[in-house]
């Protein structure tokens, strides 16, 4: 029986790794991964024991795109039925904060898998790009309206129209990227962040991602509106009680989820 392409791991209390285990394929994404990802996602968005996800390949490659090999003979209807915009969404769509280590390619489809995360950790050789232009087609799963929001117009332009690829350095220095770890350290940071994410209030979190998320894409004055309903919200729930008067009582607090 072949090996799993998409593996589940638990690094600690409250937070899950998912591995794209394609190695012979530099972690190509065939559907068989989009769909155990979409599916995973949307399983442990669920969940209430699930607080942060870490979502990573190996050293070698977090995604080194589509699976060229799949896609190569198909038509457009069978595109169409093959729904991966769809999965797309429902990765994206993830209520629960989701950290991309990043280690190796991560190119076409596997940047932009990268891009649908909240966080991205990479590791200094690490390398991303949207190369569809050499191969006759454009980005599908983001890479044209994600890569422009994170880097803006003239950068994005550079690297879709060329298909050139770049470093981790540079972006970081660009803002697609959180934090350059060294190689070895990627998978831990990232880790560490989704512990210390997992360790914090569940329904301040969600609300801050949702803020943030629905904020980039309405009016400024919308998107205050939304960040001030959300912030009043929370003064219902206990874990903003618990973690004021823990604040005022100089003690840990201990937040429950409710």
């Amino acid at each position: 029986m072949a090996d799993p392409v998409v593996l589940l791991e638990r690094p600690a209390e409250a937070v899950v790794l998912l591995r794209i285990n394609r190695p012979e394929a530099r972690n190509a994404l065939n559907l068989e991964v989009r769909k155990l990802i979409a599916r995973h996602m949307t399983e442990m968005g669920e969940d209430d024991a699930v607080r942060c996800i870490v979502l990573t390949g190996n050293d070698k490659s977090f995604a080194a795109g589509a699976d060229i090999k799949e896609m190569a003979e198909a038509g457009t209807i069978e595109m169409l039925q093959r729904g991966i915009h769809r999965l797309w969404r429902a990765i994206a769509a993830c209520p629960k904060p989701v950290i991309a280590a990043v280690n190796g390619y991560a190119l076409g489809g596997g940047c932009e898998l990268a891009m649908t995360c909240d966080i991205i950790v990479a590791g200094e050789s690490a390398q991303f790009g949207q190369p569809e232009v050499k191969l006759g087609i454009i980005p599908g799963g983001g890479g044209t309206q994600r890569l422009t929001r994170a880097i803006g117009k003239f950068k994005a332009m550079k690297y879709i129209l060329t298909g050139e690829l770049f470093g981790a350095r540079e972006a970081f220095e660009t803002g697609l990227v959180s934090e350059v770890v060294p190689d070895a350290e990627v998978e831990k940071r990232a880790v560490e962040l989704a512990k210390q994410i997992a360790e914090l209030p569940p329904l301040a979190v969600q609300l801050a991602k949702e803020a943030v998320l629905a904020g980039m894409d309405a009016p400024l004055t919308s998107a205050l509106a939304l960040e001030a309903k959300s912030l009043q919200i929370l003064f219902s729930s206990q874990d903003q009680k618990e973690g004021m008067k823990a604040f005022i009582e100089k003690r840990k607090p201990k937040f429950s989820g409710r």
